[in-house]
Parts: structure tokens; sequence; C-alpha cells
């Protein structure tokens, strides 16, 4: 039966068939000369395009998948300079990278069922408090489990180390050291600051910044806020749990 698993034909189907989108496509190509496909620039949005094709190319006007009346928008915005670019520079959709995204897919299915069978029946019976019914296994599940696995080491490995900061009680300065780990050091420049009572400004650093408005829909700024996002997200945690384990 294993065998049969990457031996069988694949078919794509609707995800949701109450929906009709094919039929829907079908409909709205009726009597259409040209067909501007506007589908997300990355290979899956590329693999969507041969999709729509293969749906709407029956009901326009002319022979059936004329390649000379379907044309690709590349954009990365939805705004009216990026959609005037992307109509002047109208390309071709690219099958190449639409099979390739086929041919993970089916890896992705075959790989998927075999090893989530396989493990399924492995682990049946052998632990009481595990729901065996279906565990499942996938490529991208994979990688997902390691991140989770890696973090939760890292915070159940964590050894809390005590540190000092020395706080200076003047407006406009600050610290650059931030903290120390050594507590006689930290002492030292205490000590050396408590016999100071002038301070002298050396420099004065002085700079503007001005941050434009992004632009609407625009997927290389939306990655980079969700990086950033993400990583000072990180950040807060990871001190959050320092803060937590040093609240003596």
């Amino acid at each position: 039966m294993q065998v049969e698993l990457f031996e069988a034909t694949t078919q794509k189907k609707e995800a949701s068939a109450n929906l009709r989108m094919v039929s829907f496509l079908e409909k709205e190509a009726r009597g259409c000369d040209y067909l501007v496909l506007w589908l997300d620039c990355d290979k899956e949005g590329e693999n969507i395009c041969f999709e729509v094709v293969d749906a709407v190319s029956a009901s326009m006007n002319g022979p059936r998948g004329n390649e000379q009346t379907i044309f690709r928008a590349k954009f990365s915005a939805i705004t009216d300079t990026d959609v005037k670019r992307a109509m002047n520079t109208l390309g071709r959709p690219n099958k190449d990278e639409a099979m390739s995204v086929d041919a993970r897919q089916e890896l992705d299915l075959r790989v998927g069922c075999a090893f989530t069978r396989y493990q399924t029946k492995f682990f049946q019976g052998k632990y009481g408090d595990l729901d065996s019914t279906l565990i499942s296994y996938g490529p991208c599940q994979t990688p997902t489990l390691g991140f989770c696995v890696e973090r939760h080491d890292k915070i159940q490995s964590f050894k809390p180390e005590a540190f000092w900061v020395i706080l200076l009680q003047c407006e406009a300065l600050d610290w650059s050291r931030v903290r120390l780990f050594d507590r006689d050091v930290a002492q030292m420049f205490l000590n050396m600051l408590k016999g100071v009572s002038i301070a002298k400004v050396i420099s004065v650093t002085e700079k503007e910044k001005v941050k434009a408005r992004p632009g609407a829909l625009n997927t290389v700024e939306m990655l980079r806020t969700a990086s950033s996002g993400l990583a000072q997200w990180m950040l807060e945690a990871e001190k959050a749990c320092e803060i937590s384990t040093h609240s003596w």
C-alpha cells in the first residue's frame, strides 16, 4: 500500500467546492480578448496564474490557450505608480516556476501521506496519554517544530546571572555601558562618580530623521516591518525573562 502512494496519480481540486470559483472565473472570461494576471509575485502566485489560465482559456475569444493574449503583471504594491509601471511592463507567466511548485506540492503530499501513516501506526498504543488517532507529518511542519523546540530548550537552559547598573541622576545623560556583571568594577565606577560634582559636556550631536509615509500594501515594506517587529518582540521577551529571574 505504501508503494501505491508514490505511483498513484494526483488531482487538483477546489479547496472550497461550494464557492464554485472555477465556474465563476470561466463565466467572467466569456467574450474577453486578453487576460492580465495580477497574482502574488512569487512562485506560488506563478502557479496560481496557470490555474486561472486553465479555468478561463476555453471561455475567451480566440483559440484555447493562445499565449499571445495572456500577460503577467509584476508588482510589489497596490499604488498608482506601481500599478502603472506593472501595466507598462507586462510579461508572460513563468511555466518553469509554476511547475516547480507542482513538484514541491506533489512531494509534500506523497511523503507526508506515507510518513503520517507510518508514525501513526508506530505510536498507536505506546503511550497511554498520547492521542495517536492521527499523528501528521509534513515537510513544512518539521522546521517549524524545530524552531519551537529550539526556543523551548533555550528557555529551559537559561541560567540567571546577577548584574549591576549605575543610574545617573542627571537629565540628558546616560551610561553607555548599560550593565556590568562584575560588582567590584561597578562599585569602582560608582565611587569615582560620587567624588565628582561637576560634569563637562565634550560634544553635542543633533540628528534630524524623516520617515516617509509607507506605501499601501507594499510587500517589501510589510516583510521589513514584520521582521523588525518580530526581532523587537523576541528582545523584549528575553528582557522579561531576565527581569523575572533577577527580581531580587
